[in-house]
């Protein structure tokens, strides 16, 4: 169960540049932590390019950005490479750290049922704390209010 100001649950997953990363490999960095549905859809391109954007900012602030989906990695280098994402995107086919975080949830679409990624984000603290989660993301503004909350945190 994930509790506000306790440990985030811990991941080591395949990235985009040939690479694993791992919670444990980012502490003493704020880290945001983005779950979309699936790479090159409107919503999901939309989510991505805003925190492209303003990355230089989330930077600034000492806080790294990742997204996460069920997609490939190879899948991941065509979005982010289209996109000029300058973060790294997780691959996790498993859907392990999709559990781990709770966010793969019952959709509904043209009265179909299935499973899927319910759009979350995470701010994981530099201690590795779970800091703030938003689950059920609208995309406009919410990029916005994800980098008023890092201020915040750094401003403490």
């Amino acid at each position: 169960m994930l509790e506000i100001g306790k440990p985030a649950p811990a991941f080591e997953n395949p990235a985009t540049g040939d690479q694993t990363i791992s919670l444990a490999s980012l502490k003493g960095k704020n880290v945001v932590l983005y779950f979309y549905p699936k790479d090159s859809t409107p919503g999901c391109t939309t989510e991505g390019q805003n925190f492209r954007d303003l990355y230089e900012t989330f930077q600034g602030l000492d806080t790294e950005i990742l997204g996460v989906s069920r997609d490939s990695v190879k899948s991941h280098e065509n979005f982010k490479a289209k996109q000029e994402f300058p973060f790294h995107l997780l691959s996790d086919k498993e859907e392990v750290l999709c559990k781990a975080y709770d966010v793969i949830k019952e959709k509904n679409m043209y009265g179909r049922k299935s499973m899927g990624v319910e759009r979350s984000t995470f701010v994981i603290d530099r201690e590795g704390n779970l800091a703030r989660e938003w689950r059920k993301v609208r995309v406009k503004g919410h990029v916005d209010e994800v980098l008023a909350f890092i201020q915040s945190l750094n401003a403490e």
